[in-house]
Order: C-alpha cells, then structure tokens, then sequence
C-alpha cells in the first residue's frame, strides 16, 4: 500500500531543511532577514511575495493555505522537516533556539537576543470567517443559496418563507460552523424526523434554524434535545400542528446547562429579555416551520394562536424551589440537564394574595385551573400550573412535596356532573344529562404538570393550558441534553 500524503508533500513543502514563514508586516520578521538570507531555509510570505527581498526563491503564501497546513500562529516560525514530516519549530526571535533549530551557530550576531514574533496572518480577525470555512466548510451538506449583489438578505429570507414574521438571522456557512462547534455529534448526524412532513433533520438542519433564530452556539444542545423531544409520537407535533385550537410546543429547561448559558427562570421568566429563552424556542418552531413544513394557513390551522408560537421556553427556578427539579420528577437523574415539551397556550396569570395557608392555595389556584379548555369540560386538555416563589414558600413551610400538591388539586377539581350538564348555569355546552353517576376529574391522571418559576415579589402564578393528552393527543416528553463539550 502507498504510504499516507504529509502535509509537506500535499502542500509543496520540502520535504527535508529548514522552513519559516514570514510577513511583512511584521517588525521581528524584518529583522530577521540577514539571518534567514544567510542560512538554507525555504521561506514562505504571508503578505507580500516580493518580501524578504535578500532571500532568493520566496514562495507567496498570500492564500495562506501552507501557514494553514502548517498551523502557522505567529510569524516569523522556523521550521525543521526530516522525511516530510516536522520534527521542530520555534517562533519570534531567540538566537539560541534559532542556532540549535538550524544546526548553525553565530547567527545574527549584530541583533538582539530576542524579539517576540507577530500574529500570523491566520488570526486575523477579519480572515476569521474565510478561513473557518475554507478549513472546515467540507463538513456542510445543505444547498447554498446565492443572492445578488442588489438583494438585501433579511428581505431573501422572507421572500422565501423561511422567516416566523419576524427578521432572521442569515445562516452563513461561518455562522452555521460556529454553531455546530456548540455540540460534539457530526453535522450529519440525524437528531429527529420532523413532522408534518416528516422530513429528517440533521444536526446541521438544526444549527441553521438556531443560526436564524438568534441562538448561540452553547444554546445548540439545548435546541437537539428540545427538537428530538417534540418529533416523538407521544408528543405528536403534527396533531397539535393541525389542531385550530391555539397550542403549540413550549420548552422547559432543567439542570446545569440552564444557568451555564443566562436563562432565565426568575422575574419575567414567561416572558421576552433573555436570548436564550427566546431563541431556544424560536429555534424549535423554525424547524418544525423550515424542515418540517409546518406553516400557518396550510398544515398549521391554529383559528387564532397565540404569541408563544413564535417560541416558547424558559426554566424552572430549580434553586428556589420547594421541590425536585421537574426533569427529575420525571425520571431524569437528579444533576443532569434535560428538556420537557409540552403543549401550550399562552400563559394566563392566576393571582392570590390572602391564602396564607397551603390548603387555601390549593384550592385557589384549582379554581383557575378548572377554567382550562372550558369550565363545563372535564377531562378535556392537559395544563401546566407555573408556581411563583411567594406562593411556593407557602407549600414549602407547610412541607408539601410536589405530590402531595398534585394530590390536592386532583381533589380539588372533582366536578359536580350536575354542574356540567348542558343546560347547567344557562349554558348549552356540557356533558348529556345522566351521563355520570359521580364527580369527574378535571384533568385524565399526568394531566396537569407542575413548574416552579418566576421573580421573588409577586403572589402571581401562571395557568398554561395545554391541548388534548393521551392517545390522539399529546403527552409532554423530556429528554436529557448530551453535555456541551
């Protein structure tokens, strides 16, 4: 078998002596020049090929490929190759270092003994995204898309119907390769199939919607592991795509990452100010809208919608709450960090200032859970109860765990049938007369989920309605996030 192509031979660097790489701009490299004229040295130029002008046969690195291939980080750099492959290197100016590299001594005599080099041209800031592609744009799949020079990239976007309504960040190959460096999995690797049209998404298709969506690369693992969550049959993102109720996904977030990248779980936490929170969910909805084909006025069929469908996140305040954190609730060991999808419409804020007592709470805030879907509909939708930190403190004193408030609030919305009879209160819709013998539940048994979040002051909790749960409808599901590396 043929032996494997060095980087010298791929690249036309010599394959045994001496070889630096300097640039003009550059004081040390300058002063270096009698000593690299005086020695057997292949010289490369970063920035001018007529430089060093004393030294005969400078080979124009100008594209920068050999100081790439050579993993040039400050110039001047000498280096030593035996056989095709680098055996030494030094950088800037140190007469000793350079003597014993190049195997000659009294060099550079009349200079001083040392100078620090300069950046390589390989750093330059504005190369930056030039070279991230050039050395890594192998990596990307997806089809370019080439605009005009007269066409404005946030208007391209719309005009496509790759925008939720709101501008777009443009999914550059450099921005797009700065988000993939937010995760460890390969850019082809396939993280869900996405409804309505089930299309797969890679986790490159994943990184462009977060690109857009204004994400940061260390948000990326979040967003997988919110987008494999809601591709699942339990959470059945088609359905609740298709329904004209208006619901739509919205993420909670658990564990470590949730403080390592700012979100915010305290005063605000339902609501706009944090990058995060909002790109993470705008990112979940781009997917579902750009892999998936999920759009308004075809497959999504909302009669009205709501805000949150351009993306609905945030996470639960784990510190101060009374309880486990929710992802451990259900099933996620207590320390790892984790997502939970769920259906939701807009938050509907649920207030008691009096109840100082846990009993009183309870019951208050299941009167404002019973309106979830409609008051005279039991059994109907899931819902999400957002408990704020005063209203927390109130169960915590009183040692309630997150069971024993599920417990009673399930007893708390046991409905009398004879008042949801149609008919009942004046009002036609209900259940048929004699239909039940005895009290129905508001919510099927996992139908109401418990989230602790908010500011500090404030006895405000939220209701978050939900849409049908169980078969034909959809469950919420959490899935653990890969750690960030």
């Amino acid at each position: 078998m043929p032996e494997p192509v060095t980087s010298s031979e791929a690249h036309g660097i010599p394959a045994d002596g001496l070889v630096a790489v300097v640039k003009r701009d550059c004081p040390t490299c300058q002063l270096v020049e009698p000593v690299l004229a005086a020695l057997p040295v292949t010289v490369y130029t970063q920035d001018d090929p007529t430089f060093p002008e004393s030294v005969a046969g400078v080979r124009d690195d100008t594209a920068l490929d050999v100081s790439l291939a050579l993993d040039i980080e400050t110039v001047p750099t000498l280096l030593r190759f035996e056989n095709g492959t680098e055996t030494a290197r030094t950088v800037g100016w140190l007469r000793p270092d350079w003597e014993e590299l190049a195997g000659v001594t009294g060099l550079g005599t009349e200079l001083p003994e040392y100078r620090p080099g300069c950046g390589s041209r390989t750093a330059d800031p504005e190369l930056a995204d030039e070279i991230l592609v050039r050395t890594r744009g192998a990596a990307l799949r997806s089809r370019p898309l080439e605009l005009s020079a007269l066409e404005d990239e946030a208007e391209a976007l719309f005009d496509r119907g790759w925008s939720d309504g709101l501008p777009v960040v443009p999914p550059t190959p450099a921005r797009v390769l700065r988000m993939l460096a937010g995760t460890s999995r390969a850019p082809d690797d396939v993280v869900a199939t996405v409804p309505p049209n089930l299309v797969e998404a890679t986790v490159e298709k994943v990184a462009i919607n977060a690109v857009m969506a204004g994400c940061r690369p260390e948000y990326l693992p979040v967003v997988l592991a919110a987008v494999h969550a809601a591709c699942t049959d339990e959470f059945n993102a088609h359905g609740l795509l298709a329904t004209t109720w208006p619901a739509a996904p919205a993420i909670v977030v658990n564990g470590p990452i949730a403080r390592s990248i700012g979100m915010n779980a305290k005063g605000n936490a339902l609501g706009q100010g944090n990058r995060a929170n909002l790109t993470i969910g705008r990112a979940l909805q781009l997917v579902i809208r750009n892999v998936g084909g999920g759009r308004p006025g075809q497959v999504d069929q909302a009669t009205l919608g709501h805000p949150g469908k351009l993306g609905f996140c945030f996470a639960e305040d784990e510190r101060g709450s009374p309880w486990e954190p929710l992802s451990v609730s259900r099933g996620i060991a207590p320390g790892a960090s984790a997502v939970t999808v769920f259906a939701a419409e807009g938050p509907r804020g649920l207030a008691d200032q009096i109840s100082r007592t846990p009993e009183s709470l309870a019951r208050s805030l299941a009167a404002g859970l019973r309106a979830v879907f409609h008051p005279k509909v039991p059994m109907g939708f899931d819902a999400t109860l957002v408990v704020c930190p005063e209203h927390g403190r109130t169960f915590a004193q009183a040692g309630w765990s997150r069971a024993r408030l599920e417990s009673e609030l399930a007893e708390a919305l046991r409905l009398d049938p004879t008042e949801l009879e149609r008919g009942a209160g004046g009002i036609e819709l209900g259940i048929p007369p004699g239909a039940a013998s005895g009290p129905l539940p508001k919510f099927r048994d996992g139908g109401l989920m418990i989230v602790h979040a908010g500011g500090d002051a404030g006895m405000f909790s939220a209701v978050i309605g939900g849409w049908v749960g169980g078969p034909g409808g959809s469950e919420p599901v959490t899935r653990e996030v890969d750690p960030w590396t």
